[in-house]
């Protein structure tokens, strides 16, 4: 292989929209780059997911002599790219909530069927951060829970299921973004902990998934200044990628980044400069995601830096055969396979109707709601850079709830203050109960202080936290409080037949409130 097809091999890239935009083509064919990934805004339904995947292994084929890793964010839950005709399987914290690790590898065995059978074959999941900062803006219900072994068990067993439908899989974020208060994607954060509280926490889920077999491992860009004194993140240290996680942790897979456009590597170091630094540490495919002329830009600096002995040729040399050897297994030759579509949409329905969990139940009981409740949410709106794009113009919560408990909906502000609180509480005391559906209220106060208020004003009053469970926390006694983790129409389903009696809330929490 030339110099530029290795490069070409370790960079990934992306485009916008739902076809393959002529810089794509372009940047492809002249730098050889030879991997995707895909967000929602590129998929509108399965048939043209299918097209569309085909397309860019023609071109890759074409332009590299070799297949492309086609790769994708599809977590469950919150984190799902896959369009409305697919089949979006429940969140890790969801999962871990039904108490049986065995539903963890249902859900990656869905999972890497039907993305197989669509022509994706790296799912970059699970993750396996330990969420044990509950004010996290960034993982929360993305993580199977606040302790490293639940983690570790459910984690091993999504990990098992995704490699048996047929993809590979990436744990992340290396070495953990679970204790951070803010959202690398935004910013550059930082956890001060030493080696030996790394490893107690952290880096344990990550060893289990080395044990699990899991093939890739995603870096993450956080500072950790006592296991890497010099200044950069995770992603660009080599004492972490290659001292660390290659040499200590003997993990012999792929090393992939995180994107290197997100803030904490472009307001700080460069997106570019960033890529360089990031393979000089070990890591072997390194990921511009949004600009594609950024990635061609990043391809021909690599080049540059190789030729100025920056990067060492022959660790290009042995990633890319790393990238290749996989490359042979995974995507050369492999059949897309079928995938029932109907019948997993039903496993789904079930496994999801096993997440829903009571929080907590007053000690009166569950409060009657009447038949004719208001139900009040606020409109979905992007958590994070990863989380699912929502227009956030409609109150789903309020629609759907209204008409699964033949009440009103109401909606009300992200973050609501005195008087719309007030507003919300007379109209609610016009009818037989309140049904409250909050979206990150642990960071959003006016959530709370609404639930509180209807509470005090003897409204009967349910609340359904819509992605972390912390939001429940400190809520009045006498509200009833349920878990639902993820904002969809699924899970509404599935938290109505709850507050109708028709389903018990059989899950229990992996989370300390």
């Amino acid at each position: 292989m030339t110099l530029q097809e290795q490069i070409g091999q370790r960079l990934v890239t992306g485009f916008p929209g739902t076809e393959l935009t002529e810089d794509f083509r372009r940047v492809v064919r002249e730098h050889q780059i030879a991997n995707v990934i895909l967000f929602r805004e590129n998929i509108e339904s399965c048939a043209q997911l299918r097209r569309i995947c085909a397309e860019i292994q023609q071109l890759v084929r074409e332009a590299t002599g070799h297949g492309a890793f086609i790769t994708i964010d599809q977590e469950g839950g919150t984190v799902t790219r896959l369009p409305a005709d697919a089949v979006n399987v429940p969140g890790a914290m969801a999962i871990a909530a039904t108490g049986d690790a065995e539903n963890a590898y249902r859900a990656g065995l869905l999972t890497g069927r039907e993305l197989r059978a669509l022509g994706v074959n790296f799912d970059l999941a699970p993750s396996v951060d330990v969420n044990n900062n509950p004010k996290n803006p960034v993982i929360g219900a993305r993580s199977y829970g606040d302790a490293p072994d639940t983690v570790s068990r459910y984690a091993a067993r999504m990990i098992q299921g995704l490699l048996d439908g047929g993809v590979l899989c990436s744990a992340k974020h290396f070495p953990g973004h679970g204790d951070t208060d803010a959202d690398s994607h935004l910013a550059l954060p930082c956890v001060d902990k030493s080696r030996a509280e790394l490893e107690q926490m952290e880096l344990a889920p990550f060893r289990a998934a080395i044990a699990a077999g899991v093939p890739a491992i995603m870096t993450t860009h956080i500072l950790f200044p006592q296991i890497e004194p010099g200044g950069v993140p995770a992603t660009m240290s080599r004492r972490i990628m290659t001292e660390l996680l290659r040499g200590e942790m003997g993990f012999d897979g792929l090393i992939i980044s995180d994107c290197m456009e997100m803030r904490a590597i472009k307001d700080h170091f460069g997106t570019v400069n960033g890529v360089i630094a990031a393979m000089a540490a070990g890591v072997d495919l390194v990921f511009v995601t949004h600009n594609t002329l950024l990635g061609g830009e990043a391809a021909r600096a690599v080049q540059q830096a190789v030729a100025d002995g920056r990067l060492d040729a022959g660790e290009m040399a042995a990633s890319a055969q790393r990238i290749l050897a996989y490359k042979e297994k995974w995507v050369d030759d492999v059949p897309a396979g079928s995938f029932d579509f109907e019948a997993a949409r039903a496993e789904n329905e079930a496994m999801l109707q096993a997440t829903i969990t009571e929080v907590h139940r007053p000690a009166a009981g569950i409060p009657v709601l009447g038949e004719h409740p208001l139900c009040i949410g606020c409109p979905a709106y992007r958590t994070s850079l990863v989380g699912n794009v929502d227009d956030g113009k409609a109150n789903l919560f309020g629609s759907r709830m209204a008409q699964e408990l033949h009440g009103e909906a109401a909606t009300m502000t992200s973050d609501p203050g005195d008087a719309e609180i007030e507003a919300l509480v007379q109209a609610a005391k016009a009818h037989s109960g309140a049904v409250v559906g909050t979206f990150n209220a642990y960071l959003c106060p006016g959530q709370r202080a609404l639930v509180r208020a209807l509470a005090e004003a003897g409204v009967p009053t349910a609340a359904v936290a819509l992605r972390a469970p912390y939001d429940l926390a400190g809520l009045p006694e006498t509200v009833w409080t349920l878990a639902a983790f993820e904002y969809t129409p699924q899970s509404l389903r599935a938290a109505a037949r709850v507050l109708r009696g028709e389903a018990k809330a059989a899950g229990k929490l992996t989370v300390t409130l």
